[in-house]
């Protein structure tokens, strides 16, 4: 019974992890398409928002469900698969980390210009840019732990 909570656990967590990430990408993107700074203020604080109450806990929780059910399962941890489980995870963890300071900077940055009626500064073309380009290896690695979850490769003979 342990075993089957923990799993339904992990597993929904990690599509939570996986699917808010590609909604706080989407959230923050289509409103950047019209223009609309107190439209992209909005989503901005939405994608902050959805970051703290999906993707923060369901970070935390994929790790430690993970190696539970790798002992219980009688992985060894050092398992080669578990291995680049965990060094894609770091990745997209690594790079997840400055995604929030950048999506607190430009929420605060596109509601000042909201309320001031005035266009986005160039500091949050740069601050999105960095987003963007952070948020590639950490949807990579995560397509990489879903890889190494379900196919749990053996490498060597």
């Amino acid at each position: 019974m342990l075993h089957q909570c923990l799993l339904v656990t992990h597993v929904f967590s990690s599509c939570v992890l996986f699917a808010s990430g590609i909604m706080t990408a989407l959230v923050l993107v289509i409103p950047l398409l019209t223009g609309s700074v107190p439209e992209i203020a909005l989503a901005a604080r939405r994608v902050v928002r959805s970051d703290w109450c999906l993707t923060c806990p369901s970070g935390i929780i994929q790790p430690i469900t993970g190696v539970w059910l790798a002992i219980m399962d009688g992985y060894s941890l050092l398992s080669p698969w578990l291995v680049l489980t965990y060094a894609a995870y770091l990745l997209a963890a690594l790079c997840w980390f400055p995604v929030v300071g950048l999506q607190i900077r430009m929420a605060r940055e596109a509601e000042t210009a909201a309320v001031r009626g005035e266009p986005l500064p160039p500091s949050f073309q740069r601050a999105f840019l960095w987003w963007f380009a952070l948020g590639w290896p950490a949807f990579i690695g995560l397509v990489a732990v879903f890889w190494l979850m379900v196919n749990k490769p053996v490498f060597g003979g």
